[in-house]
């Protein structure tokens, strides 16, 4: 039996009232730079001038309304993509870089890797030895904080390291890849000077990024992607713009119905479960302790009671079920003893008695 579930801090989620608030400034701001015919149109290629297509250029000028920054950029390659644009623009290769000293995502790792970062690590969840560090920068210019949290027990406020950060002169970075409209505010709303997230991550089409801040770092995005191939073409930004108008409210529900399982959970409705927590493990879910070390097989069996156990998108238009899977490799290689007791559950579109359910029925197989 392992020990006692980790502590975890999760994001405070926007509840339902907020989430139609939300939706509602986002159509104001639609409204704004579209009319009523614009709204059912999308052009293609470089328009002289911009570089891109009409319409990608004022989606993106919508975008940048309603989260407040100078200015945006829709950019190919989903989160990573967003994470790699938002990164080239703002250093150059073997450069220095502030960033927390939990994992990062694979993928963002690599794109670290890549460019041959020196990446200076603070720990973001210690304020003092924060304050410490930035006392002796050292030639760092820029900093990078995950907003979705890179350990279980993570537990730092994101608009206070990005404060303390910013105090200090330093430019900040921020993946909110698993955060926009699940969380009040992100990083560019915070203060940060860009905000990198995949539009595919919420209900938009395959391969959709973007990133919003500041507008020289996004002028750089638009520079360095001059190639007409690179650029997102204009039916392809209407249809993330059409689908993000849907996301908050989901959202929300979503947030709703991960409270309800994990009360359930916590209060023994399914046996073999030894404990649950709502934990931002990329996007906001239940970590789920089985009793007995079965939690692999769990996952398997879960698929053929209509769980899934692996996303395409997370929560991409192409998920509906509850996701039943493992714990992501970055929080494996911080805890690999939960390898065999720790399963994440995200209800996605599913009320909890569905994913109580499936959860009971996986466990009951596996004896």
């Amino acid at each position: 039996m392992i020990g006692a579930i980790p502590d975890t801090y999760p994001l405070r989620a926007p509840t339902l009232d907020d989430a139609r608030a939300t939706q509602f400034r986002l159509m104001d701001c639609v409204c704004s730079h579209f009319d009523g015919a614009q709204l059912l149109q999308a052009d293609y290629g470089n328009v002289p001038g911009l570089g891109r297509p009409e319409t990608t250029a004022r989606v993106e000028r919508v975008l940048a309304d309603f989260f407040g920054t100078e200015a945006c950029a829709l950019v190919q390659g989903a989160g990573t993509g967003s994470i790699r644009a938002m990164l080239g623009a703002a250093l150059r290769p073997t450069e220095r870089l502030l960033v927390h000293a939990g994992p990062p995502y694979a993928t963002t790792r690599t794109s670290f890797s890549a460019m041959g970062l020196d990446l200076v690590q603070v720990d973001y969840n210690d304020p003092t030895a924060l304050a410490a560090r930035l006392k002796h920068l050292d030639g760092v210019e820029w900093a990078y904080l995950q907003h979705p949290r890179h350990d279980l027990e993570d537990s730092y406020d994101p608009a206070e390291v990005i404060d303390q950060l910013r105090a200090a002169g330093l430019r900040v970075l921020t993946d909110e890849n698993y955060t926009v409209f699940k969380v009040y505010k992100i990083g560019a709303e915070l203060g940060a000077d860009g905000s990198a997230f995949s539009l595919f991550k919420m209900l938009g089409p395959e391969g959709l990024g973007c990133v919003v801040g500041s507008a020289d770092l996004v002028n750089r995005i638009h520079a360095d992607n001059y190639s007409g191939g690179g650029q997102v073409q204009g039916p392809q930004a209407m249809d993330g713009l059409r689908s993000l108008v849907m996301a908050p409210v989901l959202w929300a529900v979503q947030a709703q119905v991960v409270d309800e399982v994990a009360a359930r959970l916590a209060a023994g409705e399914v046996p073999g479960i030894a404990g649950a927590k709502i934990v931002n493990a990329q996007d906001r879910m239940i970590l789920v302790l089985t009793e007995a070390p079965i939690a692999q097989r769990v996952v398997e069996l879960s698929q053929q009671f209509g769980g899934q156990n692996y996303p395409v998108g997370a929560n991409s238009r192409y998920e509906m079920a509850p996701f039943i899977y493992r714990l992501s490799g970055a929080n494996l290689e911080a805890r690999p003893d939960l390898a065999e007791y720790a399963i994440r559950v995200n209800p996605v579109r599913a009320g909890a008695d569905l994913v109580l359910s499936i959860l009971r029925r996986s466990i009951e197989a596996c004896s």
